[in-house]
């Protein structure tokens, strides 16, 4: 069974920086694509980056673009999600995924990680 979990959320303020780590087990992890998602408050849950299994494909949400950047070290079985210049805007509950298939979709996904909260503020 495959577990992820996020680490690294918590409290920024506007313009500073944040490093996103997601841990994979059970799975051959540089088999899949990663992603991130994140879900703001009266929002529907939004594509952020995603990576595929190798990473050199790398996709990002037009909002993230220049500001964050997503990487793996798939020797530790790790994704990382760099946000630089972030804005309250970026407050929300971020996400790691896996999957088959480097896409934007939630159901590009088969798993999922329990999120971790970023808060930033203005």
């Amino acid at each position: 069974q495959v577990q992820l979990v996020e680490s690294g959320g918590g409290l920024v303020q506007a313009g500073g920086s944040l490093i996103l780590s997601c841990a994979a087990s059970g799975r051959t992890f540089s088999s899949y694509t990663m992603g991130w998602f994140r879900h703001a408050p009266g929002k529907e849950r939004e594509f952020v980056a995603a990576i595929s299994g190798s990473g050199r494909a790398i996709y990002y949400s037009d909002s993230v673009k220049g500001r964050f950047t997503i990487s793996r070290y798939n020797a530790k079985n790790t994704m990382y999600l760099q946000m630089n210049i972030v804005k309250p805007e970026d407050t929300a509950v971020y996400y790691c995924a896996l999957g088959w298939t480097t896409g934007a979709s939630s159901g590009d996904y088969d798993y999922w990680g329990h999120g971790t909260e970023v808060t930033v503020s203005s």
